[in-house]
């Protein structure tokens, strides 16, 4: 992927600014890969990225999440069995009553590099809305996962769960303190989260 390629080494060249504002209003749009404004945007909204090229390195950086945030006795809450066996060699407890954790931890559907949000539904969420969960979330989610558009992970979902759609479909994209003015009805209701993103390249 172009952006991981530019952070880890090698990559294209970076469109200079002169060139960006010597281009006239008629002239196409540069286009920019879906890796690299679904980090732009991500970062732009607050949230903490951490790049990992195997699951040995996820660990590790969960890991390190926990140190500089002190959470070595908190319980995780999390509402994904199969996420609880991947981490359970961890030195992770977990717990499915969000009031006895101050973390979410959590998969998504599908990162959205338009506005760089995380898209979510009920496979994650249960009934359950943005504001009820804690403050910090923890999303594990993978490279493959990464669409440019909102209405294409939407396509995805319905593709991928046909008659089965899941319900209480939304974005988390808030991850500093804001005013909730988003005109996307998506969010709507959606609360601040300190967030961070474990991605695994496994494409």
């Amino acid at each position: 992927m172009g952006l991981f390629d530019k952070i880890f080494g090698g990559g294209k060249k970076k469109v200079s600014k002169e060139i960006v504002e010597t281009r006239g209003q008629h002239m196409p749009d540069l286009k920019i890969p879906a890796d690299e404004m679904f980090t732009i945007n991500f970062k732009r909204n607050g949230g903490k990225f951490l790049y990992c090229d195997s699951i040995e390195e996820v660990y590790s950086n969960l890991d390190k999440i926990i140190i500089e945030n002190q959470w070595q006795d908190q319980t995780f809450f999390s509402m994904d069995k199969r996420l609880e066996d991947k981490f359970s060699k961890q030195d992770v407890s977990f717990t499915d009553q969000p009031s006895m954790s101050q973390i979410f931890f959590t998969t998504c559907e599908h990162l959205i590099a338009q506005n760089g949000s995380i898209l979510v539904c009920s496979n994650q969420l249960n009934e359950r809305k943005l504001h009820e969960l804690p403050s910090n979330l923890i999303v594990f989610a993978t490279t493959s996962q990464l669409v440019e558009s909102i209405g294409e992970g939407l396509k995805t979902i319905k593709k991928k769960y046909k008659n089965h759609i899941p319900a209480n479909i939304t974005t988390i994209k808030h991850f500093l303190p804001t005013d909730e003015n988003s005109n996307d009805f998506l969010t709507y209701g959606s609360s601040s989260k300190n967030l961070y993103l474990l991605l695994l390249e496994d494409l």
